[in-house]
């Protein structure tokens, strides 16, 4: 509990100062060097959102600091793109745009498969060695062959043949196995109609820990475990009426922070 917190106290102070200084920004000039002083600090106090956002791409196997590198990026656009007077907080319109940088980084930079640097460099030499034997024999060189000319096992050249693959990316439409074989997109699954929701459920998660800690036990008790008012208020002690308002109260913070609001 302490440790949540002292969470929310760093995150209320977090907000607290974003807002400060959006409202010593507004009233500088673009382009002066007190402006751009200021859009500094906005950068450096929300560096922590841009690593948050960039925790949930670990999986891809990317250094971190390229990932947060990126964000920074979006969190620098969110900034020059905010309006304070819209009513929604920061953090809520800065995600979206944070996310989809890094995404835009992973579709355009990243390759389709994470090939170690090892095999990276050795392809490389596999690649030249094919294109020479390919010249001087008039076909297209074995495995032994590739082997022999670099000092390779074979094992170590098919590994580096198949990590090449990682640059080749192949078209949907292209054919399987033989010309009049389906294709790639005829063989992918349907379209889960709740992919939708999944940027939705995750920025409502990040909202729900900005509130206070009873709140969100509230909201766990009456739409995670199904509670009513009267059982919410029974097992927390409190009246009924008074469940009703912090109902209410969240509510509320959530529709102003609500990104498609903004």
């Amino acid at each position: 509990m302490a440790a949540t917190q002292t969470r929310e106290s760093r995150g209320a102070e977090a907000r607290a100062l974003t807002q400060r200084l959006f409202e010593k920004l507004a009233r500088l000039d673009r382009g002066t060097s007190a402006y751009e002083s200021v859009r500094e600090q906005l950068i450096e106090a929300n560096l922590p959102l841009v690593r948050y956002v960039a925790a949930r791409f670990r999986s891809r196997m990317e250094p971190m600091e390229d990932v947060v590198q990126v964000g920074t990026i979006g969190l620098i656009n969110a900034i020059d793109r905010f309006d304070p007077q819209r009513g929604v907080q920061f953090p809520t319109f800065a995600m979206p745009t944070i996310v989809g940088e890094i995404r835009r980084y992973f579709r355009d930079n990243v390759r389709t498969v994470h090939v170690p640097r090892r095999l990276h460099e050795m392809w490389v030499q596999v690649s030249g060695a094919t294109e020479d034997l390919t010249t001087l024999h008039g076909r297209s060189p074995t495995t032994r062959e590739i082997a022999e000319r670099l000092n390779l096992g074979e094992e170590e050249v098919l590994a580096c043949i198949e990590a090449g693959r990682a640059y080749r990316a192949t078209s949907l439409e292209a054919a399987q196995e033989r010309d009049d074989g389906p294709g790639l997109m005829d063989r992918l699954g349907y379209e889960d109609p709740e992919l939708d929701g999944v940027e939705h459920r995750d920025l409502v998660r990040h909202l729900l820990v900005q509130l206070p800690e009873r709140e969100q036990r509230i909201l766990l008790l009456r739409y995670y475990r199904n509670l009513t008012q009267s059982q919410i208020s029974a097992e927390l002690g409190v009246s009924q009426m008074h469940v009703s308002r912090l109902l209410s109260r969240s509510f509320a913070r959530l529709r102003a922070a609500n990104p498609i609001d903004a």
